[in-house]
C-alpha cells in the first residue's frame, strides 16, 4: 500500500497541472485563493456556530442564518478543495510525509467535515428557536474546536 501511495503522489506531482502550479508564477495566487476560500468557509461556519451559542443577531434564528449562508458556505468549500488540491499536487511528495499534513488531512479534516455536516443538518432542529439547547451549544463548540485543530495543523506544515 505504501508504494502505491508513493507512486500516486509522484505521478500527481509530475503531472502537467502540478508542474505548472509549482514552476510558474501562479503558485502564490493559488495559495491566496485557497486562503480566501478557507476564510470565507470557516467564517460562514463560525457565524452559524456563534449564533447557536447565543452570540450574534438575536433577531434571527441559527436555522435562518444557516439557510442564508448555505450557498456561500459550499461555494467557499469548493474553492478550498480546488486550491488545496492544486497546492498539494504541486509538491505532493513533500506533503505526504509531513506529520502536520498527515494529522490535518488524515484526522482533523475528516472529523471536522463530518461534524460540520452533522451541525448543518441538526441546526434545522437546534436553531428553530432564538434560544438553543445545551446539546446544540456543545455541538457548536465541538465544531469550532475541530476547525481550530485543522488550522493549527495547517500552520505547522511549514515547520516540517
Amino acid at each position: 500500500m505504501h508504494s502505491v501511495l508513493q507512486d500516486f503522489v509522484r505521478w500527481l506531482q509530475d503531472s502537467a497541472v502540478a508542474t505548472g502550479v509549482r514552476t510558474s508564477a501562479i503558485y502564490p495566487y493559488v495559495q491566496t485563493l485557497h486562503f480566501v476560500g478557507l476564510s470565507l468557509w470557516l467564517g460562514t461556519n463560525l457565524i452559524v456556530d456563534l449564533r447557536i451559542l447565543g452570540i450574534g443577531n438575536r433577531n434571527r434564528t441559527a436555522a435562518d442564518i444557516s439557510n442564508s449562508l448555505f450557498a456561500w458556505n459550499w461555494i467557499a468549500f469548493c474553492i478550498v478543495v480546488t486550491g488545496g488540491f492544486l497546492l498539494f499536487a504541486a509538491t505532493s511528495t513533500l506533503y505526504v510525509v509531513n506529520p502536520a499534513f498527515q494529522f490535518k488531512l488524515g484526522l482533523f479534516v475528516p472529523l471536522a467535515l463530518t461534524w460540520h455536516v452533522v451541525v448543518q443538518q441538526r441546526v434545522r432542529i437546534w436553531g428553530r428557536e432564538l434560544e438553543t439547547s445545551v446539546g446544540a451549544k456543545l455541538g457548536a463548540v465541538l465544531e469550532i474546536v475541530l476547525w481550530l485543530c485543522v488550522v493549527s495543523a495547517a500552520v505547522e506544515i511549514p515547520s516540517y
